[in-house]
Formats: structure tokens, sequence, C-alpha cells
């Protein structure tokens, strides 16, 4: 393993944070952009908490709302000019992941030239990534994509339905705020989808990774168990606010880097997923539930003693040999009814989904994320048939 590891954000964790939001924000600037989405913070009381904490600071602010599920290029437009036009010098996100990537691509936007989608990988030539962002403090309602602690944003661009990403040292949130209590709230199919989001981070880099990683798998199996554990108490639950907490530490250390450092792990199931829901506009981790089981069946044929491992120590499986296939799939089909256990669909078809685009969706995430042989990186690499194959299966 060589790898480095930074992560600048100051984390503020418990039930009650919210309260502080004034005193932390107060630390970047005066004038704040509130990002937010479709207005659940305001009908449950969120928004006004937050905005009395900042009046207490005697911070201002002006409001960018209307940010969608799967976020739009437009819509980070807008926010990036609404900042720019009230001269704001800090930017706070009050939602779910998708509030929190459009947040920090806004902030961006304030000092990046040119086109804001050039930014993000889609077959261009020259990719420019931004270098200057306004201070950003994140406080999640949700526990999922942990956006609220690192460095990445996931934009869609609805002219041509491609979903990209971004990164890079200026898209640290500043602070983050993650306040449990904030997410008692959440739907019972939001909890679940969440719960599978925060998972699939962390199998993504345990089955994608470099060999040699025990304590990383140790860290990514305690993540797995944990939300195994606490997440069908906080979906039966939306009240156990122990369990809510449980599960939103999970979702931010699943992506703050901890799982991932010394990995070198590709996401080829995020980046499947990405197309699915840039064209079909499903919730990014209700597509995660379909794709991720069926990438890990074709995945297992090619390294049978890992999904062996997960097998055992996830699920307790007796193996009979490091590379037993049998348990292998076992714990793939366990895994994969422990996300309809939760609510979580399992078939393109629950989501109105069918075969006739297979060819597109494979294209388009080669577009955004295909390597200089035209495969998508992963254990093993992936082919534009490999691609059509794994959504085939999940019909």
């Amino acid at each position: 393993m060589k790898f480095e590891y930074q992560n600048p954000t100051h984390l503020i964790f418990g039930a009650g944070t919210l309260a502080r939001l004034g005193e932390v924000t107060g630390a970047y600037g005066k004038k704040a952009m509130i990002v937010t989405g479709g207005g659940s913070v305001k009908r449950n009381g969120t928004f006004d908490r937050a905005v009395a904490s900042l009046k207490s600071a005697g911070i201002s602010f002006v409001e960018c709302d209307g940010v969608e599920p799967n976020p739009r290029l437009s819509s980070v437009k807008r926010g990036g000019e609404l900042a720019k036009k009230e001269g704001c010098d800090v930017v706070i996100a009050l939602g779910g992941g998708s509030v929190m990537d459009a947040a920090k691509v806004m902030a961006a936007a304030v000092f990046y030239e040119g086109d804001l989608w050039d930014m993000f990988p889609h077959g261009q030539a020259n990719r420019r990534l931004p270098a200057k962002a306004l201070p950003v403090i994140t406080v999640p309602t949700l526990a999922a994509t942990g956006s609220e602690m690192n460095s990445g944003a996931v934009i869609t661009d609805e002219k041509t339905t491609i979903k990209s990403f971004v990164g890079g040292k200026c898209l640290y949130p500043k602070a983050a705020i993650v306040d449990p209590e904030l997410t008692v709230s959440v739907p019972k199919d939001q909890t679940a989808y969440g719960i599978c989001d925060l998972i699939t981070h962390v199998t993504e880099a345990y089955f994608n990774g470099v060999d040699g990683t025990p304590v990383q798998d140790r860290f990514a199996e305690g993540v797995i168990l944990t939300a195994m554990e606490y997440g069908p108490k906080a979906v039966a639950d939306g009240n156990d606010l122990e369990a809510r907490a449980q599960v939103q530490w999970a979702s931010v250390v699943a992506l703050n880097g901890w799982v991932q450092a010394g990995c070198l792990a590709p996401y080829p199931v995020h980046m499947i997923e990405h197309t699915l829901s840039a064209q079909h506009d499903i919730a990014h981790g209700a597509g995660l539930a379909i794709v991720n089981p069926a990438w890990m069946r074709f995945a297992a044929k090619n390294r049978p003693a890992r999904f062996a491992q997960f097998a055992h120590r996830i699920f307790g499986i007796e193996l009979k040999s490091a590379d037993d296939m049998d348990a292998a799939l076992e714990g793939i089909d366990r895994f994969e009814a422990f996300l309809r256990s939760i609510g979580c669909p399992t078939r393109l078809s629950e989501c109105g989904i069918g075969d006739d685009r297979l060819d597109r969706y494979a294209e388009d995430t080669l577009l955004v994320a295909g390597n200089a042989e035209g495969q998508l990186p992963g254990r093993p690499a992936m082919t534009k048939a490999d691609i059509v194959e794994v959504l085939r299966s999940a019909l």
C-alpha cells in the first residue's frame, strides 16, 4: 500500500448540534446562501431552526431552494449566479446528498470561468477542475451519501441525460454539522435507500480495491454489519434516535476516506447506476440496490475468494475452501435478501425499466468513466457487453 490521506472537514456530530450552525458559520462568513431541496426542511421546522441559529450569530442569508433529488446542471448554475449576485461569502447545504453535492459545485461556480460542465468528465478532450470555492458548511438531513465529509459531487446534465462527477480539494466542506435528530422524519423508503447507498460505498472499495488491505477490510465489514444491524431498526421506527445516529455515523465513515485509504478502488457499480438515474430519475440508492447484487454475481466469477470472505465474515457462512463459489453466491443472495427486507427494489422492472436501452446505458457509462481501453475500471474491468450482461441479469 502507498497512499496519502487527509480530510480537512471539521466534523460536529450529535443530537442537537444544529443549534451550533450560527457559531460555526460565523468563522467563515457573514452572509450565507442556504441551499435546500424540495421543501421538507421547511415542513419539519429544520429550516427555521437553522435560520434562528444564524440570526443569533448575526449572519444574514439568502435561500437557493428546489435542488432536485438527482441535481441538475441548470440548478447548480442558478445557485452559483445567486451566490455571486448576492455577495455571499459562505454556502450552507441543508439537505440530503443531492443538496450537498449541488452546494459544493455552486460554491465553486462563483469563481469558475467558462462552462461548468467542463468540470465533469463526459468524453471531452480537456477537463478543467475547480481551483477555488466559497467555504461550504454541510448539514445533512439524510444518512446516505457521506457527501457531508468528502470532496465529491455528482451532477446531471439534463440536456444530454449524462450524470457525471467531480472532486477536488477546494470542494471539501469546511465543517459538517451532523445532527441525527434531523433524520427522524425521513420516510421509510428513503431511509432504506440511504442504507443501501452507504453499504455500496463500502463494497465498492472492498471488492474492487488492491489486495493486502486487512485493516480496510475490517473497517468495511464493520460499517456493513453496523448498517445491517441498525438500519432495519431505523426503517421500522423513524423515531429510534439511537438507530438513526448509528446509521448516520456509518454513512459518514463509509465515504470520508477511512475505508478507501490505500485501496485505490474504482466504483463501477456507482458509474452504472449514475446512468440509470440520469435517464430515469430514480432514487440513487434504489438504483444501487438493483445494480450491486447483479454486479457482485458477475464479479464473483473473477474473484471468488473475495466474495467467499464477504459471505463468511458478514453472514457467518462456513467455507469449504478459501474460494468456495457456492458460499460466495449464497452470501450475495443473502445480501440481496437483506436489501429486499428493508424495502429496496432489486430488479429494474420494479422501477419501470426494461431492456430497450441497455446498449445506451453501457455507452453512457463508458463515456463518463471508461478507461483508455474503452473499459469500465474495476475487478474485473468491464466491456460494453459486460455492462449489458449485468443489467440484463437485473431485469
